[in-house]
């Protein structure tokens, strides 16, 4: 089956996604200060405006909805299985349930960059790059040649 440009790109940007989510929520998860990752000492302070006193939830949340769900998604989007577990989770019965969790990833990227701004984690460069990459993911699996691709009759 001939893919679309806009699919290609879809499993690109989940799988940067991954590669950048992955290895940082890990480091989070085995040092919660943040040191190993270079983060300052004052960025910990920072955190006691959010309901965590440490980086370890937020390192499990990077590793698993933020580094293995787009790796998921992006098997699925290759492959095209049906699992009925995944199917059960997509909420658009009419696409594929990779197409609806690239959108959910985007959304959940977007959302969770917005989530560390309002606990009062001072915005960055990479704040900015990845709600970009967020609604990038967004906006490409909203175009209709990526919706028609994943389309389930």
């Amino acid at each position: 089956m001939k893919r679309t440009v806009s699919s290609y790109l879809l499993v690109v940007l989940l799988v940067f996604l991954a590669v950048g989510a992955i290895p940082a929520g890990l480091s989070l998860v085995i040092d919660p200060t943040g040191s190993s990752i270079g983060f300052p000492p004052e960025l910990l302070d920072q955190l006691q405006g959010s309901p965590f006193k440490n980086f370890l939830v937020p390192g499990l949340f990077l590793v698993i909805l933020l580094g293995f769900l787009p790796l998921l998604t992006s098997y699925g989007l290759i492959t095209r299985k049906n699992t009925k577990w995944l199917k059960k989770m997509n909420s658009y019965k009419n696409r594929h349930w990779s197409w609806a969790f690239s959108y959910y990833t985007g959304l959940i990227l977007i959302l969770w960059i917005n989530m560390q701004l309002f606990f009062g984690i001072e915005f960055g460069i990479l704040h900015f790059a990845y709600t970009l990459l967020g609604v990038v993911i967004v906006f490409v699996a909203q175009l209709p040649s990526t919706q028609k691709e994943y389309t389930v009759l």
